[in-house]
Order: C-alpha cells, then structure tokens, then sequence
C-alpha cells in the first residue's frame, strides 16, 4: 500500500528546532519524528519506497536524507495548510493510501487498524487523547482535533467539541481507499469553486483550511467517515514543552 506523508510546513513554534531543518525532522526520543513513523508502518509492508512525501520548508534536506521516497512540492506552502497540501498529491490518489501528518508519533497499532477496517475512509482516533493535554499549556484541549462517534462512524469533526464530549482525537493518521480520495477529490473542486478566499469552517479561510475542515465538510453533505482507534501509543509535537514531555506520553501508553 502506498502512503501519503504532509510535511511542508516547517513548525514555527518549535522555534530553534527547525531553523535547518523541517520539522518532521527534530528529534523525539533520540530520534526524527519521521523515523518513527516509517518504522510504524513497516509492519504493514509499507516501505520508503512506497512513500509519497508531500515537502515545502527546506526540502532540500528532506530529499537528500530520503532519496528512496517520492516527492511533491508544495511550493505556497507558507500560504496554504494542511488540506490544501494533500491536494498537491492527487495524482496518487489512484490506489488506497494510508495518510499521515507528518509532526506526530504513533505506534504500528494504528496503521494496521485503518487499514483492516473496511471504510473508505477511515480516521485513527486517539481514545485516551485527554491524558496528553495534562499540564500541556501551549497547547491547550481546544486546539485538539476531536471527533464524536457513533460505533464507529464518525458523525462530528471540530476543534469546538467540548472535550468531555469526545470520543477521541483524530491523530492525523487516515486511510484513504481509491473511492474514498474521489469523493474527497469531488468535493474538494466543489468547495473551491465557493470557498477560494473565503472563510470555509470556523473561521478559517479554504486557503488555511485543515484537513478536518474539510473532512467536516463532506460529513454535513452525508459522507460515510470511519474511526478505528488505538488507546494512546501517539502523541503529537507542536511546541518545546511537547518535546519535554515526549517521554511521559509514550511510557504512558496503554496497549
């Protein structure tokens, strides 16, 4: 199966971390973050070779330290964000993909669980999200990506979902079969043709738009979306004090 990596942007509030390099690139635990997440997918028989790796802030280093991966450029990288990124690879969207974030930390669990459930698209959802956000003030429970489920179908995607609501957290790992990345595709044109330089969810303009923006979007228009979940075993690292606390979170995992 081939996998979809963003990673254009470079992480500012990492801050000197990523003055030379991007920010999948800083080190968690000793070693890049983007180190860890190609080892969680080799369990799945995802290998470099089969990496799409969607780059923008210094590029360069990405691609002389990965020369197996394919690469595409998200040149307006400072312009756009997340959903505007993944669309910078649709001409792979021609087989199923597994789609990461390319600033987060997960273990194999979770790849294996999107990929075996049998949606079209399917989130991976961090039920035991709320553990993280203890004495996590640069980054508070609002800016988490919550969803709300029914079984396993997700029925509501926002950062506005009031934490004891949440059924968890979309980790920003995804599976993406060839039907599924049409529809995505389709509304995704039908979108633009309204929202181009406008706002599009919660105040965000369609250019800053994040995938779960957009993941929303199709869900008010009748969408089938999925979750499979895993019970901690991610983490993401926006900020210095994520960086300090990387050890406590994976320690504190529950299998």
């Amino acid at each position: 199966m081939r996998a979809i990596i963003i990673g254009a942007g470079r992480g500012s509030r990492l801050l000197h971390e990523t003055d030379e390099i991007p920010k999948t690139l800083v080190p968690v635990m000793g070693r890049p973050m983007l180190d860890w997440i190609l080892d969680a997918m080799k369990p799945s028989g995802i290998t470099r070779r089969d990496i799409v790796f969607i780059c923008g802030y210094k590029s360069n280093v990405i691609k002389s330290r990965y020369p197996e991966f394919t690469f595409v450029d998200n040149a307006d990288w400072e312009n756009n964000n997340i959903l505007l990124s993944l669309m910078y690879a649709r001409q792979y969207f021609d087989q199923d993909f597994v789609m990461s974030y390319a600033d987060i930390v997960y273990r194999p669990e979770i790849i294996e669980r999107v990929i075996a459930h049998a949606g079209d698209i399917v989130l991976g959802c961090d039920t035991d999200w709320r553990r993280r956000y203890l004495d996590r003030s640069q980054h508070p429970e609002s800016d988490g990506e919550k969803l709300r489920a029914e079984g396993d179908r997700v029925v509501e995607l926002s950062r506005r979902i009031a934490a004891p609501q949440a059924s968890g957290e979309f980790i920003g790992v995804a599976k993406i079969t060839r039907a599924g990345a049409t529809r995505i595709s389709v509304a995704f044109d039908q979108a633009a043709r309204v929202y181009t330089g406008k706002a599009y969810r919660e105040g965000r303009s369609f250019e800053k738009a994040y995938l779960i923006d957009h993941f929303a979007h199709m869900l008010d228009a009748g969408e089938a979306i999925f979750r499979a979940n895993i019970h901690g075993g991610y983490m993401e690292l926006d900020t210095l004090q994520d960086l300090a606390f990387a050890e406590k979170w994976w320690d504190g995992y529950l299998p």
